[in-house]
């Protein structure tokens, strides 16, 4: 029989930060650095803990190169080869340890990944990504990287209810992704019906993880910094973004100039360009999760990551937290009707 579960579950959107009392006199003296010691790989963590996501169009060299000047973290997407990877290591050694490589679950995936971590054992950080973290396929297949790479830290994901995460920390993992269809050009909840509002799924999952010394990324659902510093509120260690990274220099794909307008591609990589693009097109048993959008040209990535710190320090003092640490510790959310005041809608300059 069908079940209901008739608990609130709440989004970014439904929700505000209650300011507390602060003894802070400005944002500079929030400090933004997370230390974390990993529970299965026993790796140390030092970094803001920010990730672009391994999507293409953000999870790119060019974005991790200028992320790493600001202690942020990159999952380069799976798509790069091996002579690709030795360059950029040559390159920026600096930044090898604020990058993760990326495989799906399929054999070739697996030996791709194993040729980039032997040749670069710099690089300590493994994404496992796939769109259903609750296959007992892909629980196996973290087992399986675990006993290949037992000094690596590993993400895992993506699920959204702590039983499964539970069940990825115990098999392996270390920090496991959160999130089922909040992303800007992810279809999934069109499609399948199938998701979890993402601030009720960060909480329930950073509570599960915590219990077993592991970590979550909330990933996914964030338009703004505002949304970032709740993620981080709600529990979340590290918070991975996709669409707020879109549309950079150091972004992916082709730059398109129309009526005097520059635009950059992004899209989900489940969607039919990316399929197309990757595997040869939509298999006949499945349908597209993503879709396909035009971003505004928006320049270097720089400005957007100063934007980004500026207002998660300033949540920050809004709520008398003088480290990121402190930040969940210092929240009380409420419940709104409304965010914003749309007199004036997108219009004007910030």
């Amino acid at each position: 029989m069908p079940h209901i579960d008739n608990d609130v579950k709440l989004d970014f959107k439904d929700v505000l930060l209650r300011p507390k009392r602060s003894t802070l006199k400005s944002r500079s003296e929030v400090n933004l650095t997370r230390s974390f010691v990993f529970r299965n790989s026993k790796q140390n963590y030092s970094g803001v803990p920010i990730i672009a996501a391994n999507m293409d169009t953000v999870g790119t060299f060019e974005m991790a190169k200028e992320l790493c000047k600001f202690s942020l973290f990159t999952a380069i997407h799976k798509h790069y080869d091996l002579h690709q990877w030795k360059e950029f290591a040559s390159k920026n050694p600096d930044c090898l340890e604020h990058v993760a490589a990326s495989s799906g679950t399929g054999p070739s995936d697996l030996e791709q990944l194993a040729r980039i971590l032997e040749a670069l054992p710099e690089v300590r950080y493994i994404c496992l990504d796939v769109a259903n973290g609750y296959s007992e396929d892909f629980v196996e297949f973290v087992k399986v990287v675990r006993k290949r790479f037992p000094q690596h830290t590993i993400m895992a994901g993506n699920v959204v209810t702590g039983e499964m995460v539970e069940e990825l920390i115990l098999s392996g993992a270390d920090i496991i992704k959160v999130g089922i269809g909040p992303g800007s050009v992810c279809t999934t909840r069109q499609k399948t019906g199938v998701g979890y509002p993402q601030l009720s799924a960060v909480m329930e999952c950073a509570d599960a993880a915590h219990g077993l010394n592991g970590h979550i990324i909330s990933d996914g659902g964030c338009s703004c910094p505002g949304d970032v510093a709740k993620a981080f509120g709600a529990g979340a260690d590290f918070v991975m973004l996709g669409g707020m990274l879109a549309g950079h220099a150091e972004s992916g794909g082709d730059l398109i100039k129309r009526e005097g307008k520059q635009y950059k591609l992004f899209y989900g990589m489940s969607s039919d360009l990316a399929m197309r693009k990757y595997a040869g097109g939509v298999a006949d048993y499945r349908a597209s999760e993503g879709k396909t959008v035009e971003v505004p040209f928006k320049g270097p990535v720089e400005g957007t990551v100063r934007d980004l710190l500026g207002g998660i320090r300033s949540t920050c003092t809004y709520v008398g937290a003088a480290k990121l640490k402190e930040l969940s510790r210092r929240t009380t959310f409420i419940r709104v009707t409304q965010q914003l005041n749309p007199v004036f809608g997108a219009e004007g300059r910030t």
